[in-house]
């Protein structure tokens, strides 16, 4: 009588699993390509935010996304940005690289066409360690990553990167 119902939670879980890992990598997968775009970043809170272009390069191999590309600012600075992502079941977490060239590291979950993750940055970035990043499928055609840090003075929650890109 056991070993039976421990067979049939067992393959309950393997139905459940399996639907969410192919929505995983169907979902990744419709993120796969070529986008540009521009938008604003914010270093610090409190200072003025200034325009940025971006391009970025994604593969896909399963459930596993490695999104590349270079973001430009103020004429001529120009900086590298990457995010090493996989699905495990419903959860995300990888590496994320910003402009500081730094690895910090992701945690979070997919809701709707959105990743949500928490950021833990390598250092204290805005007064702590952590961050809201958000990687959103817009349409067919459309990507949104945005950046949202807690203001230390005020507590506000602050939008300090906020980045449209297209295909």
């Amino acid at each position: 009588m056991k070993i039976s119902v421990i067979g049939a939670v067992g393959l309950t879980l393997m139905l459940f699993l399996k639907p969410a890992l192919a929505d995983e990598a169907g979902f990744l997968k419709s993120i796969e390509g070529s986008w540009s775009g521009n938008g604003s970043v914010t270093t610090k809170i409190g200072s003025r935010p200034f325009k940025v272009t971006c391009r970025f390069d994604s593969t896909v191999r399963g459930i596993s996304l490695v999104m590349s590309g270079q973001c430009r600012g103020l004429v001529v600075v120009r900086r590298a940005v990457s995010a090493d992502i996989r699905a495990d079941g419903t959860r995300y977490s990888g590496t994320y690289i910003g402009p500081s060239g730094r690895p910090s590291r992701l945690s979070g979950s997919r809701t709707g066409n959105s990743i949500n993750f928490t950021v833990r940055w390598s250092r204290d970035i805005n007064g702590d360690r952590t961050a809201q990043m958000t990687i959103e499928k817009i349409g067919t055609r459309g990507l949104r990553l945005r950046t949202i840090d807690n203001d230390p003075k005020t507590g506000r929650l602050i939008v300090t990167s906020d980045i449209r890109l297209t295909r």
